[in-house]
């Protein structure tokens, strides 16, 4: 039986492998007799060939025409080891003229090029995709072909590329290796790093074409085009009220349920949401920061801002379909609606007569008093 250890999928090869196969091409034109002509390795005698071995590394070398033998410790590796020395002195010969990256062998340098180049001489016949190198290739297939050859040893899903196993492991250990040098705020995947970053440097790539907002990612984007195209794909399995946002579903669903997560510290009251929470504690602390700018009153919320603003335009955009009349909020539409539906939820507690709303109930509570 082969140790599964010997034998690694090619398109996971590492660098070093990759110089293994360049050298045995190479090999063939380096082993020439005096007269010139090509001497290959399966063609050089047995007292010609010996194993040599790396001292830095211990690993074993065939080696043509050489009488000596070198000892080393550590390494297991199997090519030349005039090319190997490379990977032991950390020698990076060949240069990128354009970015001054460094590679052991020519060849990397000659694919990192095509980074440069645009070129991607490697095409998928079945969907037309193009490659920088075969190997990408190879992995872009198993799209195709629905091969997953790396799997979870706890629990068992499986993956197309040993890099997605790897940060698919970090759910189940919890690592979170790249870290927010600003405010520290940690994460398992570097892409997820490099989305927070935005919020810091305030880069916003995904511009809405409709109303000129922008956002940091294009799921952001997404969410805000329903509001445009008034989809709204969450739907409440209770009231069947929808929402563009899933998050705006989960928020909604503890009003059937009567979680009220966010409890204010100074008056016990609870709320649903934080952004409520947040909205309540500026009555506490004071805080007012949105103003009109058109007769200086403040507001603890943006939502109680605009009402506002509609006494200056006018605007009274919630219409009651029973009797045609308009208001400036829902919540007065809200109210309105009561007289059509005779509702009056809040009594006297001294005298149980009700009422449609509280203001109502608060004049007819100075009778009593």
């Amino acid at each position: 039986m082969r140790d599964p250890e010997l034998y690694r999928m090619k398109d996971e090869d590492t660098e070093e492998q990759r110089d293994m196969m360049e050298v045995n091409q190479d090999s063939q034109a380096e082993a020439n007799d005096a007269d010139g002509n090509v001497k290959t390795i399966q063609n050089v005698s047995r007292k010609e060939s010996l194993r040599t071995r790396d001292k830095t590394c211990g690993k074993s070398f065939t080696e043509v025409g050489r009488k000596r033998t070198r000892s080393g410790e550590k390494c297991e590796k199997t090519y030349r080891i005039k090319q190997h020395m490379k990977t032991q002195t950390g020698e990076k010969p060949f240069t990128c003229d354009q970015c001054e990256k460094n590679f052991r062998c020519e060849r990397h340098l000659q694919v990192h090029m095509m980074i440069h180049t645009g070129e991607k001489p490697f095409i998928c016949l079945l969907c037309g995709n193009s490659f920088g190198r075969s190997s990408d290739l190879k992995v872009h297939m198993r799209i195709h072909t629905g091969e997953k050859p790396f799997m979870c040893h706890h629990c068992e899903k499986s993956f197309s590329t040993a890099g997605t196993l790897t940060k698919h492991l970090r759910t189940h250990t919890g690592e979170r290796p790249y870290t927010c040098q600003q405010c520290g705020k940690s994460y398992k995947d570097k892409s997820y790093l490099e989305v927070h970053m935005r919020i810091h440097n305030g880069v916003k790539p995904y511009p809405c074409d409709q109303c000129e907002k922008s956002f940091t990612t294009s799921s952001d984007l997404k969410s805000h085009m329903r509001t445009h195209t008034g989809v709204k794909p969450y739907l409440c399995q209770q009231c069947e009220k929808s929402f563009t946002v899933k998050v705006s579903l989960q928020v909604h669903m503890r009003i059937h349920t009567g979680e009220k997560p966010y409890a204010c510290e100074q008056c016990g009251k609870s709320f649903i949401s934080v952004s409520n929470f947040r909205r309540h504690m500026r009555l506490h602390i004071g805080v007012k920061p949105y103003t009109c700018d058109q007769c200086g009153q403040s507001f603890s919320c943006m939502g109680n801002l605009k009402r506002h603003m509609r006494s200056h335009t006018g605007e009274k955009p919630f219409t009651c379909l029973l009797c045609g009349k308009s208001f400036r909020s829902s919540s007065d539409l809200k109210t309105h609606m009561r007289i059509h539906t005779g509702e009056k939820p809040y009594p006297c507690q001294q005298c149980g007569k009700s009422f449609r709303c509280t203001s109502t109930l608060r004049r007819h509570m100075r009778t009593h008093a």
